[in-house]
């Protein structure tokens, strides 16, 4: 439960800035979008940069002296603030602009509140770093329940693959032990993590640096981490500026069973 006023202010201010990104990409689902190149085969669509001016219209209205780190619009206020807001308004842009809806919208107060909303499925996974819910339109705020059961356990297969040749997240998927325990998904979106949290996914592995302060990763990580998941990189050290990647799982036996393979692999 939220246990303090101030936190489930910040909780509501994450809830209320997922549904405005999330009720903007919903809106322009299906329509004709200009790409904004990236670089590198990464791009944004007209959808990314309206969500994110919604979601920082709700922060800057409840939280005006908080700085922002935004995927598109960059960093707002000081860097080194004592309260940054990571914003990731559209995750999934390649999916969306070929017509799938599996995207996440997420937001995340450094230390703090965190909200991943699925903008098509109608769910708001949130926490205020101690526990964590999923708010659906009509229904009570359910207590996010990881579990390993469905066997299923996304790898994200987006390159760069900077842990390469040491470790590349596709070449667990080869593990002769992967098939008898687990089934691989790719759903290239954060969302992801969320599914991990609410017990629709038994894990998440990703290759990567140092993600523990990403705009991508940082709701879903907050989430996990107050869900009870068992969250690492993808050597079993913890997240921080030395670390690699990310391997979130549902319950410990499944993290040491990826955990083994990865290293194999290495």
């Amino acid at each position: 439960m939220i246990n303090s006023h101030a936190g489930s202010d910040d909780v509501a201010v994450a809830i209320a800035g997922a549904r405005a990104g999330a009720d903007v990409v919903r809106k322009m689902y299906g329509q004709r979008l200009g790409l904004i190149d990236k670089g590198d085969g990464d791009f944004a669509t007209a959808a990314d940069v309206a969500a994110e001016r919604a979601i920082l219209d709700v922060i800057r209205a409840a939280r005006p002296g908080d700085a922002v780190l935004g995927e598109e619009g960059g960093q707002h206020g000081a860097p080194d603030s004592a309260r940054q807001w990571w914003v990731d308004p559209l995750c999934g842009t390649l999916n969306y602009a070929a017509g799938t809806m599996v995207v996440a919208v997420n937001v995340a107060l450094r230390e703090g509140a965190a909200a991943v909303a699925d903008p098509f499925g109608g769910e708001v996974f949130f926490t205020d770093g101690e526990s964590a819910r999923v708010r659906r339109e009509g229904a009570d705020d359910a207590l996010l329940t990881p579990s390993s059961a469905t066997r299923l356990v996304d790898v994200n297969l987006d390159p760069p693959f900077p842990s390469s040749p040491g470790f590349r997240a596709v070449d667990l998927l080869a593990h002769p032990r992967f098939a008898e325990h687990f089934r691989p998904r790719v759903v290239s979106s954060t969302l992801a993590l969320a599914w991990v949290a609410a017990g629709k996914r038994a894990a998440y592995v990703t290759d990567g640096g140092d993600l523990s302060r990403s705009v991508h990763f940082a709701a879903g990580i907050a989430l996990c981490r107050a869900a009870g998941c068992v969250v690492s990189g993808v050597d079993g050290a913890p997240l921080g500026p030395a670390g690699r990647g990310l391997l979130v799982a549902a319950d410990a036996e499944t993290h040491g069973l990826l955990l083994a393979m990865a290293r194999d692999r290495t």
